[in-house]
């Protein structure tokens, strides 16, 4: 059975910090493109970034460059993001999701499996 399992989400103010994790089962991770994608109240998914199968390879939304970083643990089948220097708009509910043939890092349709979510809310 696939599973992405999303954690580390919760409340941080303003210029905090947080790292989620995405730990999957069920495929070979190390097959797999990964990205974050996240949904803001009232909004439609925005993609945040992507990392290829190795790990030496990362995309970024021009607005989080700078203050995120993604990265993978391929030993531990897990997925991580760091988010330093929060701000109030990146609140949003945040996935993971896993790509064989990604033929686009950008594009989300050629991801194929996705997981439940984890609430970030930054605010004072």
């Amino acid at each position: 059975q696939v599973q992405l399992v999303e954690s580390g989400g919760g409340l941080v103010q303003p210029g905090g910090s947080l790292r989620l994790s995405c730990t999957a089962s069920g495929f070979t991770f190390t097959s797999y493109w990964m990205l974050w994608v996240r949904q803001a109240p009232g909004k439609g998914l925005e993609w945040v970034s992507t990392i290829n199968t190795g790990g030496g390879i990362t995309y970024y939304v021009d607005s989080v460059k700078g203050r995120f970083t993604i990265s993978r643990d391929n030993a531990k089948d897990t997925l991580y993001l760091q988010m330093n220097s929060l701000k109030p708009e990146d609140t949003a509910v945040y996935y993971c999701a896993a790509g064989r043939r990604v033929l686009s890092p950008f594009v989300i349709g050629y991801y194929d499996y996705w997981g439940q979510g984890t609430q970030v809310t930054v605010s004072s």
